[in-house]
C-alpha cells in the first residue's frame, strides 16, 4: 500500500521529551503541576493583551466552561456560527440552553455580521434576547472581528471567541485568542501545536481564570474535608500533556511559517485552473492556513477528488458540514442565507501538516491537474 498523507497529523519538534520527561523525574503526574502553569504562561506571553490562559482537557470543555461563566441557563438562547464543527455548539445543549444557527460570509466564511443582526433583532422581538454569541475563526482565518465586536456591544451580548483553529493567526496585528469577552483553543493531535487532546480558555482577567480553574477542578471548596457547594467538572489538562504543550510552543511560529508556505505552493501550482476558488486573506487578516481549502465547481466534482486522491492513500475532507443541516440540531432555529450550503457542497480541505514534504505536495498537485 502506498504510503498515507495525512490532512493534518502531529508533528513533534523535539523539545517536548525535555519537559515530558522533567514531568517524569519529579513525579508531578497530575491535572497540576510546572509544565501547566508554564504552558498557561508560554500562551500569555504569546498572546498578550492582558491574556490570562486556563489550560484544559478540551477545546470543548472550554467552550462548557465559557458558557458557565457568563451565567448560561436552561432555555437560554445562545447564538452560535452554523459552519463550523459540533464542538462549538455542543456544550449549549449540555447546558439545556437552545443553539441559534448563523450563516456565513464570503470573504472569511465566518459569522456574517448581516444575518447575525437579524437574528438578534428577530430574537428580541419574540422576547428571547441571545445570552452569548459563539464566533469562529474557521480553518485558521479570523472573522470579522470589527463588525461582530461592535454588535455585541449594541446589544449588550457578550462574544465567545472560537480559535479553535486559530492559534498563530490574526487580526489587525492583534492576536486571535485575545479577541472575544471569552476565548478558547483547542491543542487536538490535529491543531497547529498538540498536547494529544486539550485545550485553553482565556479571560481578560485573573478572577476569571481563577473561576475557571475552580470550575475545572471539581469545584472543590477550601476546606481540608472534600467539600463542594457547586457542580464541578474533570476538564483541567494533566502536567505531562501540557509538557507537551510547553515544547510545541518552541515551534509555532515555524508551524505558522510552513502551513503558509503550503497554502501558497498549493494556490501558485492550481491557480490556472479556473474551475478551482481559493480562500483569500481579507484586509487585515493574518492566517495561519491551519488547513489549506478551495472550492470545486460542484459537488460531484468534490467527490470526484476526494475519492480519486482516497484511492492514491491521500486523506481530504469535505469543509464543515453546517450545523442547521446536522440530526442533532433539527430542531434549532437558524438564519440562512445559503452561503454555508453552498461551501460544504464544493469545498475540500487538502493535506497541510507542517511535516508534509514538497514531493508528497507535488503529487497532490499532480492528481488535481489531471482530475481537471
Amino acid at each position: 500500500m502506498k504510503p498515507k498523507i495525512w490532512l493534518s497529523p502531529p508533528h513533534m519538534c523535539g523539545e517536548e521529551q525535555k519537559f515530558i520527561s522533567q514531568a517524569f523525574s519529579t513525579n508531578w503526574i497530575a491535572p497540576l503541576g510546572p509544565n501547566v502553569d508554564g504552558f498557561e504562561s508560554d500562551i500569555e506571553s504569546y498572546l498578550q493583551n492582558d491574556c490570562h490562559v486556563a489550560a484544559l482537557s478540551s477545546g470543548t470543555a472550554a467552550i462548557h466552561l465559557a458558557l458557565i461563566l457568563l451565567g448560561i441557563e436552561s432555555n437560554d438562547e445562545v447564538i452560535c456560527q452554523s459552519f463550523t464543527f459540533s464542538g462549538s455548539a455542543n456544550p449549549i445543549l449540555y447546558l439545556g440552553a437552545t443553539p441559534i444557527f448563523i450563516d456565513s460570509e464570503k470573504n472569511s466564511w465566518n459569522l456574517c455580521p448581516e444575518q447575525l443582526e437579524i437574528a438578534i433583532t428577530d430574537r428580541i422581538s419574540k422576547g428571547k434576547k441571545p445570552k452569548a454569541i459563539i464566533a469562529v475563526h474557521l480553518y485558521g482565518m479570523p472573522y470579522q472581528t470589527e463588525a461582530i465586536n461592535r454588535i455585541g456591544r449594541n446589544y449588550d451580548i457578550p462574544i465567545i471567541e472560537d480559535s479553535a483553529e486559530a492559534l498563530g493567526s490574526s487580526r489587525h496585528n492583534v492576536k486571535c485568542g485575545s479577541l472575544g469577552d471569552l476565548s478558547i483553543l483547542s491543542f487536538n493531535g490535529n491543531k497547529i501545536i498538540t498536547t494529544s487532546g486539550g485545550g485553553a480558555l482565556i479571560a481578560k482577567n485573573i478572577d476569571t481564570k481563577k473561576r475557571a480553574i475552580f470550575l475545572a477542578t471539581q469545584a472543590r471548596d477550601e476546606d481540608i474535608a472534600y467539600l463542594h457547594s457547586n457542580i464541578g467538572f474533570n476538564y483541567r489538562m494533566s502536567n505531562i500533556l501540557a509538557g507537551i504543550g510547553r515544547g510545541q510552543m518552541t515551534a509555532l511560529e515555524s508551524y505558522v511559517t510552513k502551513r503558509r508556505f503550503i497554502f501558497d505552493y498549493y494556490e501558485q501550482n492550481l491557480s490556472h485552473i479556473k474551475e478551482l476558488e481559493f480562500l483569500h486573506e481579507a484586509d487585515g487578516n493574518y492566517s495561519n492556513r491551519w488547513l489549506s481549502c478551495f472550492l470545486t465547481p460542484n459537488y460531484e466534482n468534490r467527490e470526484m477528488l476526494r475519492i480519486r486522491l482516497s484511492k492514491e492513500n491521500i486523506e481530504s475532507r469535505p469543509l464543515w458540514r453546517p450545523l442547521h443541516q446536522q440530526p442533532i440540531f433539527k430542531n434549532s432555529p437558524s438564519y440562512l442565507n445559503g452561503i454555508s450550503d453552498d461551501l460544504f457542497d464544493r469545498g475540500l480541505c487538502l493535506p497541510s501538516g507542517s511535516n508534509i514534504t514538497t514531493k508528497d505536495l507535488d503529487k497532490i498537485i499532480s492528481i488535481i491537474k489531471a482530475c481537471f
